[in-house]
């Protein structure tokens, strides 16, 4: 049963201003009706009985607690920096710009 049609496809085509050949509208009604059957199966096996979920494993957050520390000083984020100056990463001119 072919529930995406050539005019529908084509029609879809110009709205998205994409120029298709009659071999391409040919062959994405095709893919597109695929993909409708698929659908129709997913829903036809989906019951009201068993909740949705978006993963089909439990998942549960894994990241540290968020707690408050010292920030770093000036001295210790410039202590692993190639090069610095003037209290400042100094890093390659790369626009030509003064």
């Amino acid at each position: 049963m072919s529930s995406i049609s050539r005019d529908e496809v084509s029609r879809v085509a110009a709205l998205a201003r994409i120029d298709l050949t009659p071999d391409q509208v040919d062959r994405f009604a095709a893919d597109l009706d695929v993909i409708v059957d698929a659908i129709a199966q997913v829903s036809e096996v989906a019951t009201s009985d068993v909740p949705a979920t978006s993963h089909p494993l439990p998942l549960t957050n894994v990241m540290r607690a968020d707690e408050p520390v010292a920030p770093l000083t000036q001295e210790q984020a410039l202590s692993g920096a190639p090069a610095q100056e003037d209290g400042r990463f100094l890093v390659p001119q790369i626009l030509g710009e003064e």
